[in-house]
């Protein structure tokens, strides 16, 4: 399943990559991720201590065809991270947003459109418990955002929102499971800067 889903989404990027580069372009990208824990600023006073708690990168290629409206696919490799009051949960995935845009004003577009997601990892960090694998490897999520263009370089802030509800449970140290549970939902805020090539 894992290599089924790595291939088609290669082919199908190289494929558009190979069409968007006769049209507009292509490139790479990295940037920031502000992973929310719930609410923005009931997670931002969590971390008052600790700014930096929830914040994690990104780092992709993206291609895109169209001047005034545009279709814009990205492959992007993604860290985030979420502190808890004794713990921390890491999580490593790629996704592939499939997004369309429209310029507005000058070199200022707006953006949107949904966001495949495969988790590849997950690391749940505390002393006495650890995280079961999470529900779904596969999940759906909604990009939407302002991009911001000046010849070949651009700037974006986007908002992202898993579609998908889940979960991970957790486990004590003799593998017996315990009600809580961690909701791995992505909710982020996300900072680009991306180069055409």
């Amino acid at each position: 399943m894992k290599n089924s889903f790595f291939i088609t989404l290669l082919c199908a990027f190289i494929s558009v990559a190979t069409y968007a580069q006769s049209e507009s372009g292509y490139g790479v990208k990295a940037g920031l991720n502000y992973n929310a824990n719930g609410n923005y600023f009931e997670s931002i006073d969590a971390n008052a201590q600790k700014p930096d708690g929830n914040i994690g990168y990104h780092l992709g290629v993206f291609a895109k065809f169209g001047s005034h409206l545009y279709f814009k696919p990205e492959l992007v490799y993604t860290s985030t991270k979420s502190d808890y009051a004794s713990s921390s949960f890491k999580m490593q995935k790629l996704d592939a947003p499939l997004l369309v845009g429209m310029k507005v004003f000058g070199p200022i577009s707006v953006f949107g459109g949904p966001s495949l997601q495969y988790i590849l990892d997950t690391d749940f960090k505390t002393s006495d418990l650890s995280i079961n694998k999470v529900k779904n490897d596969f999940t759906v999520g909604l990009n939407f955002g302002v991009g911001f263009n000046l010849n070949k370089l651009g700037v974006d802030l986007r908002y992202e929102r898993g579609l998908s509800k889940n979960e991970a449970t957790f486990l004590d140290n003799n593998g017996i499971n315990v009600e809580n549970r961690l909701y791995t939902r992505p909710d982020q805020l996300i900072l680009s800067l991306s180069l055409v090539l």
